[in-house]
């Protein structure tokens, strides 16, 4: 009698252990769809760039070999370099260029979960997330480089040939990109955190003297061991800092107006 009774409550605990786990397969399969889609996103962008890796590494090399010294040029340390430096740039550039779609994705797994007030907000700060860090890598580009292999360049010791290998040159354009890129979206970081309540604009506020002395250390820790490097980010990272505290401000001006309101 006592196993008869048992059984049947085993039974329901079976019902309930499936009606709980339906949710977490569906959320499953619904990830791993939206993981495919963003890979084959990629995957897309990088066949589309693939014939113009070479033409694509020659114009990301521009900077440093505008700046070499007459009869000087890039060198292959590695047999294979000349090969693995532009594939490896245009993988990275596919992932660039399929960034929106890819964060549009994450955003469409997340956002039944949000509040309509948090979906307001999201919208606007997916944007501008975006394109701030498309501005980052633009900043570097466009004025970090220039600055930076300038310096690099004209301080060689005398009898020192400048011939940067293609490879390490790819890895430190690429550091730089994700620091510039990365420290961009503080602005957007700083309303989140405001608009979310882990903390508040007065707080921030007070703790500049930190926030600048982080970002100098920020800057040190992503970028190559010179100091010119190292203050082209650590300077935009406190102005946009700042930038992001008037926003926060913004937000939280518009959050007690409507709570008055209501």
């Amino acid at each position: 009698m006592a196993f008869m009774s048992l059984k049947p409550d085993t039974q329901t605990n079976k019902g309930n252990d499936s009606d709980q786990e339906q949710p977490l397969v569906q959320h499953l399969l619904e990830l791993r769809a939206r993981l495919l889609k963003s890979i084959a996103a990629i995957a897309i962008g990088f066949v589309c760039l693939a014939f113009f890796s070479n033409d694509l590494y020659s114009f990301f090399s521009a900077p440093i070999q505008a700046l070499l010294p007459a009869g000087s040029s890039m060198i292959a340390t590695d047999v294979a370099s000349p090969f693995f430096a532009p594939f490896k740039l245009t993988v990275f550039l596919a992932l660039l260029l399929a960034m929106p779609y890819v964060l549009f994705q994450i955003w469409s797994f997340i956002a039944p979960g949000l509040y309509e007030k948090e979906k307001k907000l999201a919208t606007p700060l997916f944007v501008s997330s975006v394109l701030l860090f498309y501005l980052g890598i633009a900043f570097c580009y466009y004025i970090v480089f220039p600055l930076v292999f300038g310096f690099f360049t004209s301080v060689a010791p005398v009898g020192i040939s400048v011939t940067p290998d293609i490879n390490s040159y790819l890895n430190f354009i690429l550091k730089l990109f994700f620091a510039f890129g990365l420290a961009f979206e503080i602005p957007v970081a700083t309303v989140i955190l405001v608009s979310t309540g882990i903390t508040s604009h007065s707080s921030l506020a007070k703790k500049r003297p930190y926030i600048i002395v982080c970002c100098f250390v920020f800057g040190m820790l992503l970028t190559p061991p010179d100091v010119i490097s190292q203050s082209l980010l650590a300077i935009p990272t406190w102005l946009l800092f700042e930038f992001g505290l008037a926003l926060s401000r913004m937000v939280t001006v518009k959050q007690q107006f409507n709570q008055q309101e209501n």
